[in-house]
């Protein structure tokens, strides 16, 4: 069974498609894998070795074809589409390397979107947007409208949407494909600084500069774990 820190738990997980011709493609092929909470980890691996759906496994988005996920010590392997949704909701927060903002909407309603899903109250939603604003030194921009601001700055607004629901995990996809060298290592200061606040923080990344912020880094090829290694 899982362990009591233990945040995700996958065992034996494996993400098979039958092809046109009748063959089977493992996109993943019995995955092992434990995270703690707490930890700040970065998956790697070239094109098409299968980190992106490993991304879609972790994050609730897809369901393996075999295997166990354990999911804060809670099997959620077989749970409805409704039933991840929630867990999505709840306990997930994402950033995506197309960011995914409304672009005519103001700062300040982007970040709040998830809070008004989740029917928060509104003086709730405005301690909560004005505090995660603040975490990524956006709090003076809250009025902007999200097509009016550097991509930067875009991806700062996609990370505090990401942590205002307080998830248990920040779910990272190429987070920094998109940005110039300089702005990428601001938006992975910004996850350091997260993670030592005590949030768990997984990147999936190709590129390994963006690799060294993170404290373990897993690479996959072909859909299977090749290493995983944890810095001293």
């Amino acid at each position: 069974m899982p362990t009591q820190s233990s945040l995700i738990d996958l065992k034996k997980i494996t993400k098979s498609y039958i092809l046109g011709d009748g063959s089977t493609y493992f996109a993943l092929n019995d995955i092992n894998l434990k995270i703690e909470k707490g930890e700040f980890v970065a998956i790697m691996g070239p094109s098409g070795s299968g980190k992106s759906t490993l991304m879609h496994i972790i994050g609730a988005l897809d369901t393996p074809s075999k295997g166990d996920y354990f999911f804060k010590r809670k099997n959620i392997s077989a749970y409805s589409e409704d039933e991840l949704a929630q867990i999505r909701n709840r306990e997930i927060g994402f950033v995506f390397q197309a960011f995914n903002l409304l672009p005519r909407t103001t700062v300040y309603k982007n970040v709040e979107r998830p809070l008004m899903y989740a029917k928060i109250p509104q003086n709730e939603r405005k301690l909560r947007v004005m505090e995660a604003l603040k975490l990524v030194d956006l709090e003076d921009k809250s009025q902007s409208l999200s097509n009016k601001i550097s991509g930067g700055q875009i991806q700062r607004v996609a990370i505090a949407r990401a942590i205002v629901m307080n998830p248990s995990v920040i779910l990272a996809d190429e987070p920094t494909g998109n940005l110039d060298m300089k702005t990428s290592h601001g938006i992975m200061r910004i996850f350091k600084s997260l993670n030592a606040k005590g949030r768990t923080i997984i990147v999936i990344t190709h590129e390994p500069d963006i690799a060294e912020y993170s404290k373990r880094k897993i690479k996959l090829v072909d859909g299977k774990i090749v290493s995983d290694t944890k810095k001293r």
